[in-house]
């Protein structure tokens, strides 16, 4: 594809406005946790908002400014021009672009997770690289409920499951094969190409996966991907849920993410000669992620609940390896297709779907480069199933693990040069503040399995 220059990409978002009679244009940027934030602006305002930017209140928007320096400017992206799917046929249909968040001077805002990302790709870049990614987000799909007194109008949250269907199913357990499908087609209307969709490993759990493409397109696409399938789940009269482990005792949700890196046209991770067919950038790049795993997992599983997720079984990996087929290691390599040299990649299995895809690509770029600075060495593949050892086994072949808690691993962050330089001091010390004040409210709440454990009997 010929990508246009600024100008074109304008005239291009305003010759679509006009011809589709577009009425409203839906802004979009985010929060530093990865929450969409939108305001929406008329027609008329577009060709001015295109050249100078909108102007906003960024004083209540999490990481982004004190009261005292509040005015934001959101910059659309003309690249990201797409008419929103569920438009009414018989209104304007609406549109949506992404944002870059300024300072009133123009200058980039630090605190924009969208920022931070290109940050990051350009020093790729400079190094010659361009950074792909293909995350597979898993989701559940639940019934909603009445509210407690029973109005209808009101929603209520329940992990009641749609089905009780398994991975790759297809039966008539698998209730929400024309909701994948309806989210594929939404997907796809909005520039977003779709590999696979299928049921997932546990009841009501599923997973649509998009095609590789560039981590910034990427970025933008897995925010567009969270909100097109709980829009199509509401209007289905269910929900979904990206929240990473929602039910004990069964899988949670992961965003495997596959990544490689390519010079022009060429894959870096490519090399014929290795056993692996795996470059020597590839792996100390592999080398990069296993050693500062534990120092950007804050902002891969940045939630109370990823942690849940994070226990060893249940397809979830925790500790500090990597293979190519063992499904059981942090780090996977898929196996070598002859004649597939392009699809070479590693597939790191922590993050998990419900963090913010700009920073968790950028943490991640950053531990591979680092890898690749400093040659580091990958240490000894482990074929053998992880779960089934000893410790005593892990600990003799230096096989350690992921934090166990958002504490555990804030504190690792914390410390972290290698985040810190990745994410930039604005980002760095608002996330820290934020994951420190989640958890202290976390560990003073009284939950129901305390009182239903120890009330009785104390």
């Amino acid at each position: 594809m010929v990508k246009r220059s600024k100008e074109e990409a304008k005239s291009y978002v305003l010759k679509m406005a006009k011809e589709h009679d577009v009425k409203f244009i839906w802004l979009w940027f985010t929060d530093i946790l990865g929450i969409l934030k939108s305001f929406a602006i008329t027609v008329e305002e577009l060709e001015g908002g295109l050249e100078e930017g909108m102007g906003f209140d960024g004083s209540s928007i999490e990481g982004f400014a004190r009261i005292d320096e509040s005015d934001m400017v959101a910059m659309p992206d003309p690249d990201t021009w797409q008419l929103l799917p569920w438009s009414s046929a018989d209104h304007h249909p609406t549109a949506r672009m992404f944002c870059d968040v300024l300072k009133p001077g123009g200058k980039p805002f630090e605190g924009d997770p969208r920022y931070v990302l290109k940050k990051n790709l350009k020093k790729a870049a400079d190094l010659g690289y361009t950074f792909y990614v293909g995350p597979e987000l898993e989701y559940f799909y639940f019934k909603l409920g009445k509210d407690a007194q029973g109005k209808d109008d009101m929603i209520a949250y329940t992990t009641e499951p749609l089905d009780r269907g398994g991975y790759f199913d297809l039966t008539t357990r698998d209730a929400a094969v024309e909701l994948r499908r309806d989210t594929v087609i939404n997907l796809e209307k909005m520039g977003i190409g779709v590999e696979y969709s299928h049921h997932e490993v546990a009841d009501s759990q599923h997973e649509i996966d998009m095609r590789y493409t560039d981590a910034l397109t990427m970025a933008d696409n897995v925010m567009t991907y969270r909100l097109i399938v709980k829009e199509v789940a509401l209007k289905n009269g269910c929900f979904a849920t990206f929240m990473p482990k929602p039910v004990f005792g069964i899988n949670g949700s992961g965003m495997h993410v596959h990544q490689s890196l390519f010079k022009g046209d060429k894959n870096a991770f490519f090399d014929p000669k290795d056993s692996y067919n795996l470059s020597k950038e590839a792996r100390s790049y592999i080398a990069g992620i296993l050693k500062y795993a534990p120092e950007i997992t804050s902002v891969c599983n940045q939630w109370i609940n990823s942690y849940k997720r994070l226990v060893p079984g249940y397809e979830a990996p925790v500790y500090l390896s990597w293979a190519r087929r063992n499904r059981s290691d942090l780090v996977r390599v898929p196996e070598y297709r002859p004649g597939r040299e392009k699809a070479t990649r590693i597939e790191l299995r922590s993050p998990d779907p419900a963090c913010n895809p700009y920073l968790c690509f950028a943490v991640m770029l950053a531990a591979g480069l680092e890898g690749i600075k400093d040659n580091l060495v990958v240490p000894a593949p482990i074929e053998e199933n992880v779960y089934e050892m000893t410790s005593e086994e892990r600990k003799t072949r230096g096989i350690s693990t992921l934090p166990g808690s958002l504490a555990e691993a804030v504190q690792l962050t914390e410390n972290s040069k290698l985040v810190k330089e990745a994410l930039g001091e604005h980002v760095f010390n608002s996330f820290i503040e934020n994951k420190k004040k989640e958890w202290d409210d976390y560990r003073t709440q009284v939950t129901e399995y305390e009182l239903k454990k120890y009330l009785p009997i104390m």
